[in-house]
């Protein structure tokens, strides 16, 4: 397994649309290689999920895993998870604001809006059928990083600049409100 180098934002990987593999794709040992070379550079970086693309790949794979994620302590656990080809399909109009971060663009975060309820399809890395349903910031992991998959940052989604803070100033001014905002989260959707 290789660690990768992650691409920055403004690097033009990120904003290409990813292309879809085939099931012979996916199963040949480049792709299957790729595919742990992905995740052992999410788990270098302490990404709760990193796409492809982030790793200069223009591939539709996506790997997500969060455990005791130093970066995101409050998100709820996810085991690693590799996503192929994934579709997320919101599932009510109902959203919630978290502050988000990504590898990809170093030392910052945002206020985005995500969807609370979606559905996620797919296949696994070996070519299986994945479904799932989501809620809450499981949710929101998952469209981030499908999101990187055509094309799109967190910061497009990040509806009123002031909110853009480093991560050492979100510790020191914002975290305490947004804990707030992450209780209501996990009480709602997370029992």
């Amino acid at each position: 397994m290789t660690i990768r180098k992650i691409a920055q934002i403004g690097h033009p990987i990120l904003r290409e649309t990813a292309r879809p593999l085939t099931k012979e794709e996916l199963a040949s040992p480049r792709i299957q290689a790729f595919i742990d070379d992905l995740v052992e550079t999410m788990r270098d970086a302490n990404g709760a999920g990193l796409a492809a693309t982030q790793v200069y790949e223009p591939l539709a794979i996506c790997a997500i895993e969060v455990g005791d994620n130093p970066r995101y302590p409050y998100k709820p656990k996810i085991p690693l998870t590799v996503l192929v080809n994934p579709v997320v399909t919101a599932l009510s109009d109902e959203t919630f604001e978290n502050y988000e971060g990504c590898l990809s663009v170093p030392n910052l975060r945002g206020v985005v809006s995500r969807f609370a309820r979606v559905k996620v399809t797919g296949w696994n890395r070996d070519g299986s059928p994945y479904d799932q349903e989501c809620v809450g910031f499981t949710a929101g992991t998952m469209q981030h990083e499908v999101d990187h998959l055509h094309g799109k940052i967190f910061v497009d989604h990040v509806k009123d600049p002031r909110t853009f803070t480093t991560w050492a100033e979100f510790d020191r001014y914002h975290k305490g409100p947004f804990m707030e905002t992450v209780a209501q989260v996990v009480a709602r959707y997370h029992r």
